[in-house]
């Protein structure tokens, strides 16, 4: 492929270290084509648990379409879900890994039409399936319909509206002119707005997901989003509806526990080094910036399991995947949890008091809602001198009132009310990373585990 330059190559630049290639990715924010707010980002993260919060997710996702007699067949053979009575109006978060079980993405899974099915979320899962797909002869076509920042057909297919909140079914009902009944969780139901078909997902991105009717996710032909957006916007009017932005929309996950962005484990293994000389190695898979204090040259220290990070329970040993055998070894072995870490309130004023406003070195700027930008973060957990895991994304939210990040720590340590120390700041005081304060310096914040989400407590 002359020209092509692979996610191997790029490997193959800085000698196959995967650290050294994610760690000096330019630190950048990942495009959300959305107003930061509409109102403020906290009156929008207040509506999601009081009223209701209308996130448009119409551009940064991707949708990947796979269509054909072998396409069920295919999300078995390289998903750890379960399969069985899958089927049109379902939907299920897809969760893949790699031979060795080790996490690769996942994303939502939408069983659209007989022998029809989408993936939509980041890309990284669904490149890997399609790759199967072709490798393993399956008789399946795959479609993209990519997010819009990336999109080179010039448009999306469908818009697609987040309604978060206790009074969301009441405001779709209004806007629908008609009951919907009760949808299952992940179950999906069809309908009429403004004279326009709509298909409902029964999913949250806010709160806690499984708990019934506080979240649905529609979506439709492109061409009617304005007609149907107005409707709901108006219909919400006597419900408290708020619309909400990009800055409150990156922290419904501080509630809901799910981890956007884990390291994919793909980079280091011969066995996947034929799917690393197909990825485009300036695609997401090459230019993931990996931050955070935790600090090796081991990619693998980076990858983490399904189990880990809240998937265990989608694990099923029923049908043959990718990472089976892997996966069966681990039962019964000691692991990592994933955790809530809540900040001490007075530590974490201590670290924005001194950057910004600090003598000489200043620590490295936090901001909220977000800490930081997504980005493959990891800063080191502590119990003493050991560190017994990382902390990930995090930051604030008004329905908590308090600072959380993700953790992935020891289970010996995951114990609700246990004290642990996180180290805030860039290896080397952030000085080779583009578009980051280059030369804080590191201190370190009190953290409380949650081993559920503190939502819950509210």
């Amino acid at each position: 492929m002359n020209g092509f330059i692979s996610l191997q190559d790029r490997l193959d630049q800085v000698g196959g270290n995967a650290a050294t290639l994610l760690r000096t990715n330019p630190y950048q924010s990942y495009p959300f084509p959305y107003p930061p707010d509409w109102a403020t980002w906290h009156a929008e993260q207040w509506g999601w648990a009081n009223t209701c919060t209308l996130f448009d997710q119409s551009h940064h996702m991707s949708d990947i379409y796979f269509t054909g007699p072998d396409a069920l067949r295919l999300f078995s053979a390289t998903g750890v879900n379960g399969f069985t009575g899958f089927r049109e109006g379902r939907a299920k978060q897809f969760v893949g890994v790699n031979g060795a079980g080790q996490f690769i993405g996942d994303a939502i899974l939408f069983g659209l039409e007989k022998e029809r099915y989408s993936l939509v979320g980041a890309p990284i899962i669904a490149n890997w399936v399609e790759w199967h797909a072709k490798a393993g002869g399956y008789d399946v076509e795959v479609e993209h319909d990519d997010a819009s920042e990336f999109n080179r057909t010039g448009g999306r297919k469908l818009w697609r509206f987040q309604l978060n909140g206790p009074l969301t079914q009441d405001v779709v009902e209004k806007a629908a002119g008609a009951p919907l009944g009760d949808v299952p969780f992940f179950g999906m139901t069809d309908f009429e707005i403004a004279g326009t078909p709509v298909r409902a997902l029964n999913h949250t991105m806010a709160g806690v997901p499984g708990l019934r009717h506080t979240g649905l996710e529609l979506f439709g032909p492109v061409e009617h989003s304005r007609r149907v957006l107005d409707a709901l916007v108006a219909a919400g009017e006597e419900f408290g509806l708020v619309r909400g932005g990009s800055m409150a929309y990156t922290s419904a996950e501080h509630e809901s526990g799910w981890i956007a962005a884990p390291i994919p484990a793909i980079y280091d293994r011969p066995e996947e080094r034929a799917y690393r000389e197909s990825l485009f190695g300036f695609a997401a898979e090459g230019t993931l910036p990996l931050t955070g204090s935790f600090d090796s040259d081991d990619i693998t220290d980076y990858y983490t399991y399904p189990e880990e990070i809240g998937y265990g329970h989608l694990v099923k040993f029923d049908h043959d995947f990718i990472g089976r055998e892997a996966l069966e070894a681990r039962v019964g072995t000691p692991s990592r949890r994933k955790v809530w870490l809540e900040w001490n309130a007075d530590d974490f004023m201590r670290v924005m008091r001194d950057a910004l406003f600090g003598e000489g070195d200043r620590p490295r700027i936090v901001s909220i809602p977000n800490l930081f930008h997504i980005s493959q973060h990891y800063d080191a957990v502590r119990a003493g001198d050991e560190v017994v895991g990382f902390s990930g994304y995090g930051g604030y939210t008004v329905n908590l009132g308090r600072v959380v990040s993700h953790g992935v720590i020891a289970e010996a340590h995951a114990v609700d009310g246990h004290e642990l120390v996180l180290e805030w700041g860039e290896p080397h005081g952030g000085k080779e990373r583009r578009f980051m304060e280059p030369h804080h310096v590191s201190t370190t914040v009190r953290v409380t585990v949650h081993t559920t989400s503190p939502a819950l407590k509210r």
